[in-house]
């Protein structure tokens, strides 16, 4: 707002020339107005120009618009800003002859129909007497002409372009262009790409000493502002948004003691921002937005601060909002949006009565506020306190603010009821947004009478009740939310005397408590978005619903069971959306409807595919019939009907795949899984084939690999598992760079799935299933090298897409891909899949070591390689695998230990080495050791927890070396285990032995030890005179110790 604030100051400045150029009544010189004249007659055509028009020859030049003369009759200014200019303006233009020209604005000049594309002419560096020089967003192309160095007089020089028009300073530097231009006082370089300039803030500083206005937005600069930016204390007007300072605010900024305008958004600052710079007393702007490194807080401000725009959104700015922001009394705009306030929202908000804009919201403020005055703000315009900790009752007072039309206060924890109240017709709101609150009972009937009230939220509250009757006089809302609510209709027929008089253009009462379809929807007449789903309401759908002009119908997730015919005579059958999908709809499919989305899945529609139905629902973007009991045969006509996804997963449909289904160009997502399909699959997938998914998984699929599937180059997701498939691997998948997923297990397919002659990689791959097949030979750890899906953790893949609709007001909806994959020895679906990674060649007839390179995909989840023929070591780099949560090694031939470094996989919760030739201890680990022992089994020298406890195995004595005579031995005796033991077992053999067989050292060691014990339980010699019976000495031995 500052910026274009600015710039609309800017353009007033300059389309106002007179203030620097004065005007005067005297006629002007023949040779200038003859130079003007023909400047025109080369535009050729000037009927779009409102300027140049008005040249003419027979009235005084210095009367024509946009001309200024001296009086002297010298033309002075020129002012084509804005003007269509069907021609170029090259350096012979007879415009260089005006050489006391000291004005000259082309800004936003429009050059067009020019055979060679206008750039700015060196010859402008002839106007030596040029102060005002503004070309500012103008339509010139090429370089910027050093010649402006020229201009040494020049006070004012505007270069800024629009985004797309960027330009370098190609053949000279910002210091080129500026180094002469020392009564410089106000500079805009907008757009121009400056990324070269690494010392910029010293080449301005030490070049224009009388700098008071410098906008350097979107120039690509890098770099701190350096410390002798100070010079230019007379700095006005300071832009340097959209670049990357990549610094902290100087504390000198607050030296800057005519500063009025401070613009560092979006500029990668960081650091504490200096409070000093909020309390400059001329100081009318800030805008420091989209700064997420730099923090501060907010000053006490001082009385009649002239603060009118603080903009502070996406900063890390914390602390309270201090009382004295009261002290603002011009503050037009106050955006806190998205950083840590905490604390009370203060009392001397009211005290702001210029305040058009306040927004607060995404903070941790907590009070209540309903002790704020908010009707003495009676120039506000936007109010959004959403997404902080509030609390209370929602305050009256918002609603009599006369200029207000936003009014947000989602995401808080207001509670109680809304009340009535009055006195609204001269209110201005247009937009009501109380969703996500703890709001009870019913919605006030007098808040329908806000008179301008269109869009009205409140979604995710506690309210049983909405007036949907009662009403006076008619009203009409285009947005009404009422979704996640307790509201509640028993029946459905009226619940008044009067038909409603509200009128709905949109309504979601999505996850209600409905257990019938409202009645009030009869009448309604606008109704094109209506969401019911996630309710209770059973029975029928009924007719009258079609005769709404609805766009978008969500009738999904209730106890739905049958589907009413319209009534005769309705036409009106098209809708963008109708979900209807987990219902448990009977019959037929209903053809009586066309749409763009249509989800009848999880019903229990039942009976044959018409084979005419692609002529009723041709065509969709969605066709979803998944889950239902459809039998036969899939009609040919269906792929009239097939636009982007077509599911037919999970039914009973039988027959061959249509051959069209694989030759249409439009098909993205093919699902046919789960049924009983048989024959081969088509191979006709034509060149250009834009498929991402094709999923055949689980049918009586026979036949070959179709070899045209390769022309399908954006293919993601090949699910062909549980099939009758017979072929070699299918190479030429290699060439398919974008495939995440491929699932061929269960099939027939034999012999290796190296692909030497063929050139590509996977580098996208996350699943690979090759399970229950008979492919052999010896995996090369080549091609995993290229499988980096694998190698990194990135939760940014998703496999699938979307398309706009019209729901949630212009939301996508979006296709995620249903993948089925088996681990721990269980089926899962995921949906969707993002980050999970899985390599399955389980019981196949693959032989040799398991490649090394397997250890380099650090982000694998599962990895099962059993009931193969592998041989040698489990490789030690498997425990790089930190991520793997499954790993089933179990029926195969190796051999040695298991690597200690599987101590480190944290992550591990399924463990199968079972029945392989492993030898040696188990590694130690909190993780391993939970597993059960018939994980291990099967291996018949390996021991340790949890197979067995830790005892001795024999194993020949070591050589003389220390070292096993076989090096892969796993039955070596732990030295340091066994010495422990012997050295107890002899010293506890020794004390006892002499207590029984040396009478002469039993007696010494009872009397030492009585000798002990009375010395520290005195006590207890006179205890042992009274029970002598229960010790073990007799009187005379007792007398004999103590004589």
């Amino acid at each position: 707002m500052p910026t274009l604030f600015l710039h609309f100051f800017l353009f007033l400045f300059t389309t106002t020339v007179t203030n620097l150029i004065p005007a005067v009544h005297s006629n002007c010189i023949e040779a200038q107005k003859q130079s003007l004249l023909h400047f025109k007659k080369l535009v050729n055509d000037s009927s779009d120009s409102s300027k140049l028009i008005t040249w003419n020859s027979s009235t005084d030049c210095c009367s024509w618009l946009g001309v200024n003369c001296s009086t002297n009759g010298r033309v002075v200014g020129l002012d084509l800003s804005g003007e269509f200019v069907p021609s170029s303006i090259d350096n012979f233009s007879s415009l260089f002859q005006l050489q006391h020209l000291q004005s000259l604005n082309l800004a936003y000049t429009f050059f067009f129909f020019s055979s060679i594309p206008s750039s700015i002419p060196s010859g402008i560096g002839k106007f030596a007497n040029l102060r005002y020089l503004n070309l500012s967003r103008a339509f010139f192309s090429g370089e910027i002409p050093t010649e402006i160095a020229r201009l040494t007089r020049l006070k004012v020089l505007d270069l800024s372009m629009y985004y797309s028009q960027r330009k370098r300073l190609e053949n000279s530097n910002l210091g080129t262009l500026i180094q002469n231009l020392t009564e410089l006082t106000e500079l805009n370089l907008d757009g121009m790409n400056l990324s070269e300039e690494s010392h910029w803030s010293q080449t301005i500083s030490s070049s224009l000493p009388k700098l008071s206005v410098l906008s350097l937005s979107n120039c690509d600069l890098s770099g701190p502002i350096h410390e002798s930016f100070a010079r230019l204390d007379s700095l006005s007007t300071l832009i340097l948004h959209g670049n990357n300072i990549s610094g902290p605010v100087p504390k000198f900024f607050a030296n800057f003691s005519s500063l009025i305008s401070l613009n560092l958004s979006e500029s990668n600052i960081h650091g504490a921002f200096p409070k000093e710079i909020f309390q400059v007393p001329t100081l009318q702007s800030v805008d420091l937005s989209l700064n997420s490194e730099l923090r501060g807080s907010l000053p006490e401000f001082p009385k009649n601060g002239s603060l009118e725009f603080l903009v502070l959104s996406g900063t890390n700015f914390s602390g309270v909002l201090p009382d004295s922001i009261g002290n603002l009394k011009m503050l037009s705009e106050l955006d806190l949006t998205e950083c840590n306030f905490t604390g009370a929202v203060p009392k001397s908000l009211a005290n702001l009565t210029q305040l058009g804009h306040l927004y607060l919201s995404s903070n941790k403020f907590s009070s209540p506020i309903n002790s704020i005055q908010w009707d003495k703000l009676i120039k506000l315009v936007d109010l959004d306190l959403s997404d902080n900790l509030l609390y209370g009752s929602i305050p009256l007072s918002p609603f009599s603010i006369p200029l207000l039309q936003r009014l947000d206060l989602s995401g808080n924890n207001f509670s109680s009821q809304l009340l009535e109240f009055s006195n609204v017709s001269s209110s201005s709101l247009l937009s009501l947004d109380l969703s996500r609150n703890n709001l009870e009972g019913s919605i006030p009937v007098s808040i329908l009478n806000l008179p301008k009230l269109d869009i009205f939220n409140l979604y995710s509250n506690n309210l049983s009740g909405f007036p949907f009757y009662g009403l006076q006089e008619s009203r009409n809302l285009s947005f009404l939310d009422l979704s996640y609510n307790s509201l509640l209709f028993n029946h459905s027929g009226t619940n008044s005397s009067h038909p409603s008089l509200l009128q709905i253009k949109t309504l979601y009462l999505t996850s209600n408590k409905l257990k019938a379809f409202p009645s009030f929807l009869k009448n309604q007449s606008y109704l094109t978005e209506l969401d019911l789903s996630n309710n209770q309401i059973p029975g029928q759908i009924p007719n009258w619903i079609w005769k709404h002009p609805l766009d978008n119908l969500y009738l999904c997730c209730n106890k739905l069971v049958s589907l009413e015919a319209p009534l005769l005579g309705s036409t009106n059958y098209h809708l963008s959306n109708l979900d209807l999908h987990s219902n448990q709809i009977q019959g037929q499919i209903p053809l009586f409807v066309r749409g763009d989305y249509l989800d009848y899945s999880r019903n229990n529609f039942s009976s044959s595919m018409p084979t005419d139905i692609g002529d009723f629902i041709s065509p969709t973007y969605y066709l979803s019939l998944s889950g239902n009991n459809l039998n036969g045969e899939i009609p040919k006509s269906i792929c009239n009907a097939s636009g982007r996804v077509l599911d037919l997963s999970n039914n009973s449909f039988s027959g061959i795949i249509p051959q069209c289904l694989t030759q249409t160009s439009s098909l993205k997502v093919l699902d046919l899984r789960r049924n009983n399909l048989t024959g081969s699959i088509p191979d006709t997938f034509l060149e250009g084939c834009d498929l991402h998914t094709l999923a055949l998984g689980r049918n009586q699929i026979q036949g070959q690999f179709p070899k045209s599937l390769a022309n399908c180059s954006s293919l993601a997701v090949l699910d062909l598992g549980i099939n009758q498939v017979t072929d070699a691997f299918p190479c030429p998948l290699k060439t398919i760079s974008t495939l995440h997923v491929l699932i061929l297990r269960s099939n027939k397919f034999y012999g290796p799935i190296g692909c030497p002659k063929t050139i590509g990689t996977w580098p996208y791959l996350q699943i690979i299933d090759l399970a229950h097949n008979s492919f052999n030979g010896e995996i090369t750890g080549t091609s995993l090298r290229t499988w980096q899906a694998m190698m990194v953790n990135d939760d940014s893949y998703y496999l699938g897409f979307g398309w706009g609709v019209g729901r949630r007001g212009g939301a996508l909806i979006n296709y995620g891909d249903v993948v089925t994959t088996t681990s721990k020895g269980l089926e899962t679906d995921l949906v969707p899949l993002s980050s999970f990674t899985s390599i399955d060649f389980s019981a196949n007839k693959f032989n040799g070591t398991i490649p090394k390179e397997i250890g380099q995909l650090a982000s694998l989840h599962v990895l099962n390689l059993s009931s193969n023929a592998f041989t040698g070591e489990i490789p030690s780099s498997f425990g790089n695998m930190r991520n793997i949560e499954s790993l089933d090694l179990s029926q195969n031939h190796l051999s040695g230990q298991i690597p200690p470094q599987f101590a480190n996989l944290n992550f591990l919760s399924f463990l199968n080495v079972s029945y392989n030739q492993l030898a040696g201890r188990i590694p130690t680990s909190t993780q391993l050791s939970t597993f059960l022992n018939t994980s291990f089994e099967g291996n018949k020298g390996l021991w340790g927890p949890p197979l067995t406890s830790d005892a001795v195995i024999v194993s020949p004595p070591p050589t003389l070396n220390g070292s096993s005579s076989n090096p892969n031995s796993g039955d070596e005796i732990d030295w340091n285990v066994i010495s422990a033991e012997i050295g107890f077992t002899c010293g506890f053999g020794i004390a006892v032995g002499s207590l029984l067989f040396c009478k002469r050292w039993r007696k010494w060691y009872y009397r030492a030890m009585f000798n002990i014990l009375f010395k520290i339980f005195p006590r207890l010699e006179h205890r042992f005179g009274n029970h002598r019976r229960h010790v073990y000495i007799n009187q005379r031995y007792w007398r004999r110790l103590n004589g």
